[in-house]
């Protein structure tokens, strides 16, 4: 298990320190960053047979009991496209696909972490607010898990997200005054009844999973770092997440840099991008973006975000919504079913190469982070589809049409 030496919040530039019980408690304003006392032994054991995120348990606070979270998460592929290459000139891209797990996100890290804290704990409900992923991710944890859970989305939440927390049978609240407001709700009506709160931004378990990411993409790519990583950013954890991983590493011993850490927001709402270029801090804006799982005007963890980025050498860069509708066919073309705010990484490659904060020759891996599947309004019908009447020969015509025989 990993022994917890400190933690720390990001306040006014600097860190504070905390009581470490406060932190995992949830009693501390902002997000809390946990430190352990860092080591080779803490370095993943190539030799563990665990596929998931419990192989990294040395650098979580978990202690050595079973694991009685029951869905898989974590080993997500690290994926080479030929067609992604050569189409974007970056013969040493990769592409973390967070699409794969239990509810198809990054989130799903997250939850299974918090969830399985909250069993230890003998917690009866869990709650959280979310754009939309996160309320997903953690209505079919606690389903599986056996708990109930109260998630609270802004009132034009994405209908399919919205459906298919309560096909998990999760209490839906709606918010008619957006994200922000649900999120001071869920955050209030946690401490008023006690129940888990497993808000990213604030519940340092959260920080905790998601920086397995860079464990594994250490691990996928020969126990070696990658020189760029980008990430889209919308609360800002997960390029936070990433950051700590990544250091950590470094702290336990592993050879090499930490790579440069590119964030990528939506023209229509980038906050973090805007406050990074005027050097203060973010404003908060009225998002507008089509891609919903990034469109947060207020970022939690914004400031921290600017942190990382600074100190990795990294930048922050903005794209179009037409850019990242685009990308999102581009990624589908290759395999990949990325929704609007998972394509939004790989839409920011171009952007950050024209502003020269990477160059074509770098190994660099791009983050997809949530699956088309659950945003199906940006599944087009472009392409190839024809209507026969059954016969072969219409067939072969129209096979001959398209240049397949």
């Amino acid at each position: 298990m990993g022994v917890v030496t400190g933690a720390t919040v990001y306040r006014d530039k600097g860190e504070t320190p905390v009581g470490i019980e406060d932190a995992l408690g949830g009693r501390v304003d902002g997000c809390p960053e946990l430190q352990y006392a860092y080591s080779p032994e803490l370095l993943p054991d190539a030799q563990s047979v665990s596929d998931t995120i419990w192989r990294y348990r040395s650098l979580l606070p978990l202690d050595e009991q079973p694991i009685q979270y029951p869905l898989a998460v974590g080993h997500t592929p690290l994926i080479a496209s030929p067609r992604l290459r050569r189409e974007s000139g970056l013969s040493r891209l990769w592409v973390k696909d967070e699409t794969r797990g239990p509810t198809a996100s990054n989130k799903d890290r997250a939850t299974a972490l918090v969830l399985e804290a909250g069993l230890r704990a003998g917690v009866k409900t869990v709650s959280a607010a979310s754009t939309g992923n996160v309320a997903v991710s953690l209505s079919v944890g606690a389903a599986a898990s056996g708990l109930q859970c109260v998630v609270f989305v802004p009132g034009h939440v994405n209908p399919a997200k919205m459906r298919l927390c309560l096909a998990a049978g999760a209490t839906v609240v709606r918010v008619s005054a957006g994200y922000n407001v649900a999120y001071e709700l869920s955050r209030w009506t946690a401490r008023e009844y006690g129940w888990l709160d497993r808000n990213t931004g604030v519940n340092p378990l959260t920080l905790e999973a998601k920086k397995t990411v860079a464990l594994e993409i250490w691990e996928q790519l020969g126990e070696d770092f990658p020189d760029v990583v980008v990430a889209p950013i919308g609360d800002g954890p997960t390029l936070c997440a990433l950051a700590k991983g990544f250091r950590e590493l470094v702290a336990c011993g592993a050879a090499g840099r930490a790579p440069r850490l590119i964030g990528v927001q939506a023209e229509g709402c980038q906050p973090v991008r805007l406050a990074w270029l005027d050097r203060t801090i973010p404003i908060a804006l009225e998002p507008h973006t089509v891609a919903d799982g990034i469109a947060v005007g207020n970022p939690i963890s914004g400031e921290m975000v600017i942190r990382d980025v600074v100190a990795s050498d990294g930048g922050l860069v903005a794209v179009t919504d037409d850019d990242i509708v685009a990308a999102t066919r581009q990624l589908a073309m290759a395999g990949v079913l990325a929704e609007p705010a998972g394509s939004a990484a790989y839409a920011g490659l171009g952007v950050a190469l024209k502003e020269q904060r990477m160059s074509a020759e770098e190994r660099i891996v791009v983050l997809v982070t949530g699956s088309l599947l659950k945003t199906p309004d940006f599944i087009t019908e472009e392409g190839n589809s024809i209507l026969v009447d059954g016969s072969h020969e219409a067939l072969k015509a129209e096979l001959a049409q398209l240049s397949l025989v």
